[in-house]
């Protein structure tokens, strides 16, 4: 059975006759009458019965064409969509750890392209859905980083989801706090320092593991802890609860503003400060589409790293 004998049934149906179907369909009259014996000798029914007053559906024809017509009409709308002149948009997307300078790269990345003619999307989620997002071919690149403590963990994450870790850029971390908090004029600020204040941490769920903390010394024990799921409600509780969290120090203030600020993070023996090796990852063994290769591109040229 194939789309074209579909396509005969239904129009022999619409215009009832094998003669008038044949026109309109600009196949001779023949050919269309042996294409339907095929197709009743495959199914092992008859379709059409033929009178004086041209083509009639049987019981079994009538059940037949409503299959055919369900059928037909998803490749139709498959050719609607992906065939020339579709309306079809190519569809590039990026999942990412809650990193500024990933968004930055986005908007620099989507101002090279005619937006109407492409399906963008940029998710700033939880360190698992990063993971997922690109294994499941969700977003094409996913950015996270790895560190002493979740590098096993994470590794076995990214070959599990047949993903590979790209290098981008080492980096010691900071304290990340509100331009006027008590501690901002610090030249480096110590662990036991910080022990009055709410640490800020992104939500990685339910379920989640330390290894999939955005944040270094996730294991420490915080006086105050607050989870929060997003980066606009991370900066309002900086400035309002003095809160801070422990990231890279590479921060977009054309995104972030300028209210907030990062202080060195003062290591000793007991809160060691932990390399951040931000990268992305893709898929194993794929090519980076155009608008891939130019987002990495904005990512390197904002971390000075090309």
């Amino acid at each position: 059975m194939t789309l074209t004998q579909l396509h005969y049934v239904i129009t022999i149906a619409e215009t009832k006759s094998f003669n008038k179907a044949a026109e309109k369909l600009y196949v001779s009259q023949p050919s269309l009458t042996s294409a339907m014996k095929e197709l009743e000798k495959e199914l092992g029914i008859s379709i059409f019965y033929r009178n004086g007053r041209g083509a009639v559906l049987t019981n079994d024809g009538t059940e037949f064409l409503l299959y055919a017509k369900q059928i037909y009409g998803q490749y139709e709308s498959v050719l609607e969509k992906y065939g020339k002149g579709g309306s079809y948009k190519k569809k590039f997307g990026v999942s990412t750890q809650h990193y500024s300078f990933a968004v930055k790269a986005f908007v620099d990345m989507a101002r090279e392209f005619d937006m109407s003619k492409y399906e963008f999307a940029i998710r700033e989620t939880r360190t698992g859905e990063v993971i997922s997002d690109v294994n499941t071919m969700k977003s094409e690149i996913g950015v996270l980083y790895l560190c002493d403590f979740n590098r096993k963990s994470m590794t076995k994450l990214l070959k599990n989801a047949n993903l590979e870790f790209h290098h981008l850029i080492d980096c010691q971390a900071y304290v990340y706090l509100w331009k006027n908090h008590p501690l901002a004029k610090e030249l480096s600020i110590r662990f036991e320092q910080l022990e009055k204040y709410p640490c800020l941490s992104f939500e990685q769920g339910d379920n989640s593991s330390f290894y999939l903390a955005e944040e270094i010394l996730s294991t420490n024990e915080y006086p105050q802890v607050i989870k929060a799921n997003d980066r606009a409600t991370m900066l309002n509780l900086m400035i309002g609860l003095n809160g801070y969290t422990l990231c890279s120090g590479i921060i977009c203030e054309e995104l972030n503003g300028s209210d907030c600020i990062a202080v060195p993070f003062h290591a000793d023996e007991q809160n060691p400060n932990s390399l951040m090796e931000i990268g992305y990852v893709t898929r194993k063994n794929t090519i980076l589409s155009q608008m891939g290769e130019r987002y990495i591109h904005y990512i390197k040229q904002y971390l000075n790293i090309e």
